[in-house]
């Protein structure tokens, strides 16, 4: 109960969302010759990814399933004027899939660790910005923190397929981008249109507000 109090506490979530990106910022400065570099990159991006691994254990293990509500909710103003947020919380279906995106990283750098030879460095950076990304999207509880997240997720997406990819890389990574910037245009008429009949982004408060029919 002691450690559950202090887990609550804690903003365990936002920790789980930076802790890569700012791995990342390490790995940008990381100075050696290029072949230790690349080691170091390696080796530092993968205890980057395993220690957020095992922080988003955390909220499995302290995860209420008796509760329908969201869990391990944090709120920071980001734009007062537009009652827009940073809010970021999970509920029984989202924590599952931060956990699966913690999981699935350090087994991507573990699958890439011989196979990718070039630029490994700028490699492990874009791939814990994309988890920073991931996680942040799966957790947002406010409408435009989730689009501002999910677009970005495009850029290392667009990035790793663009440079890292096979022989097709450059046409695949535009097919890629066109195909999500499509679905990403109705995403953001979407949001628009639900801001325009609730007035405010708080998907909390989007799901016990009626909305018109007309």
């Amino acid at each position: 109960m002691f450690l559950q109090d202090h887990i609550s506490e804690f903003p365990i979530l936002s920790a789980i969302i930076f802790l890569p990106l700012i791995g990342s910022f390490f790995i940008l400065f990381l100075k050696n010759d290029p072949e230790t570099q690349n080691q170091d990159s390696k080796i530092f991006a993968l205890w980057i990814s395993s220690i957020t691994f095992l922080l988003s254990l955390l909220l499995i293990i302290f995860f209420d399933r008796g509760e329908s509500s969201f869990q391990f909710v944090e709120t920071r103003t980001w734009i007062q004027d537009l009652s827009i947020n940073y809010k970021v919380g999970v509920d029984g279906i989202s924590v599952w899939f931060v956990l699966l995106t913690t999981f699935l990283v350090p087994i991507c750098i573990l699958a890439s660790w011989e196979t990718i030879q070039d630029r490994v460095k700028e490699y492990m950076i874009v791939f814990l910005i994309l988890e920073t990304l991931l996680v942040g999207m799966f957790s947002a509880l406010d409408l435009v923190t989730f689009y501002v997240l999910f677009e970005g997720v495009l850029i290392p997406m667009f990035i790793i397929i663009g440079v890292w990819g096979g022989s097709e890389r450059v046409y695949a990574s535009f097919k890629f981008f066109l195909f999500t910037l499509t679905g990403s245009v109705l995403l953001l008429v979407a949001i628009l249109v639900i801001y325009s009949q609730t007035g405010t982004t708080d998907i909390v408060e989007i799901t016990q507000t009626p909305i018109s029919e007309n």
